[in-house]
């Protein structure tokens, strides 16, 4: 069964251009597309959508204040971002409201086919553009109090592992598979390691373990 997926962006030409891309991967339908941010809710109540593609700057509702909105009434829903901005801050923002990745507007098919099957499958998606943006040294300094705990804490051999294979954006099944061990039990670690560090996402784990050298 193809993912179906929504687009939504307020520049028709993006919209068009970005369906008929998609709509060359395999396995990708595009269901629908908007140019009203403020449609989408109205539009995910009557059609059954795998994942909404959205931009970060529109009118009326922003990616950001779409998505809050979204995941209230459409917590399972994927969202990916697709944007030109790459300002740590927003990107943080972006993923605290509940996006399931974020890609640049200039990535080519080859990142946009991977960060749609990233986030199909229930993982998170970072470009390399946005991930060099967030663990740079500036990004890093700047990050919320208490986001990043001062001193390293105290983890076992095994979260150690697991945390420095999540650097290396390796995905649950990957880390899995790399450890020979099953995908929940890599699950309940992330959230061991998760709750140690008190971050919240991937984000935080990647920079914990830049600012401590374990990468």
């Amino acid at each position: 069964m193809a993912i179906r997926i929504l687009i939504t962006d307020d520049h028709q030409i993006v919209l068009d251009s970005l369906s008929l891309l998609i709509s060359t991967i395999p396995e990708m339908e595009v269901v629908g597309t908007l140019n009203d941010s403020r449609k989408v809710l109205a539009y995910l109540d009557t059609n059954e959508v795998d994942i909404l593609v959205t931009d970060l700057s529109m009118p009326y509702l922003t990616g950001v204040d779409l998505t809050l909105q979204v995941r209230g009434q459409f917590p399972t829903l994927k969202i990916l971002m697709l944007t030109v901005s790459e300002d740590a801050e927003t990107i943080r923002k972006a993923f605290q409201a509940g996006i399931s990745g974020y890609v640049m507007k200039k990535a080519n098919r080859a990142e946009l086919e991977r960060a749609l099957k990233t986030v199909a499958s229930g993982e998170k998606y970072f470009s390399e553009a946005v991930m060099k943006e967030l663990l740079s040294p500036a990004s890093l300094a700047a990050a919320p109090v208490g986001e990043l705990p001062g001193e390293p804490i105290a983890v076992t051999a095994r979260e150690l592992e697991i945390i420095r294979l999540i650097a290396q954006e390796l995905s649950t099944s990957e880390i899995a598979e790399r450890l020979f061990i099953s995908v929940g039990t890599v699950e309940t670690h992330r959230h061991n390691i998760l709750r140690k560090l008190g971050v919240k996402n991937s984000i935080g784990i990647i920079k914990y373990a830049v600012k401590h050298k374990l990468v």
